[in-house]
């Protein structure tokens, strides 16, 4: 069964200028257009500094380009991420598209547990599930349950990404966005954190990733897209 595309990226262009350099104009991609169904998982490819982390953060918002069109199917009809107003921008990160980066946001003096559990609590869920359904994600993800009441400003880079990786896959987004997910993991943690990610591919959550390690790609990716094939000309 093929499901009908819930994210659809169109001629979208992106050059950044540098202000504090006369102006430099630096053009990263031209004409970037594909589409991510419900179940699928496009892996971004091409070497560093091709553009990949920059097209992945244009579809959250976090950079507008210059031209083109990223549509997002939200609440039974169509957002485009370029156009939107901050309200649209907002309601779609909070109920339609998860960013996994690969840093935390360390949020001061608020302990693990609260952190995971949070995105559940926004959501109306009760405490006592939302915490039960965080403690499992964190001992999946062999934190140690020591801990788990302390906020992580002082974890290991290692640890926050599991703290990160356990709030964003608490709840089931519709479209989830991942940079470099297993980057500061150990060998049992990635496998962890891929049996995750082809769980929520194979629940109908559509994907966007960049993964450098080829044998996670492989494992969960549907297809890849070649973003070194939209490089802009100078």
């Amino acid at each position: 069964m093929t499901h009908a595309p819930i994210l659809q990226v169109e001629d979208l262009a992106k050059t950044f200028t540098l202000h504090t350099q006369g102006g430099v104009q630096l053009p990263v991609f031209d004409n970037v257009s594909f589409t991510v169904s419900p179940g699928e998982c496009v892996v971004l490819s091409g070497p560093s500094g091709s553009g990949k982390s920059t097209l992945l953060r244009s579809l959250f918002a976090n950079y507008l380009p210059d031209a083109g069109h990223i549509k997002v199917r939200h609440a039974g009809g169509w957002v485009d991420m370029v156009t939107a107003e901050p309200r649209e921008i907002l309601a779609v990160r909070r109920e339609t598209m998860g960013y996994v980066s690969q840093f935390l946001r360390v949020i001061p003096r608020v302990p693990t547990l609260e952190i995971v559990a949070e995105p559940l609590l926004a959501q109306g869920v009760t405490r006592d599930e939302a915490e039960a359904r965080a403690r499992a994600l964190l001992a999946r993800l062999a934190l140690p349950e020591r801990l788990w009441s302390v906020p992580p400003a002082t974890f290991s880079g290692g640890e926050q990404q599991r703290v990160n990786i356990a709030r964003s896959f608490i709840r089931a987004f519709p479209i989830l966005l991942l940079d470099e997910p297993t980057a500061s993991l150990d060998q049992a943690n990635r496998e962890t954190v891929v049996a995750l990610i082809i769980e929520a591919r194979e629940a109908g959550t559509a994907i966007v990733a960049i993964c450098h390690d080829a044998p996670v790609r492989d494992a969960i990716a549907t297809s890849l897209f070649d973003v070194t094939e939209f490089a802009a000309a100078a």
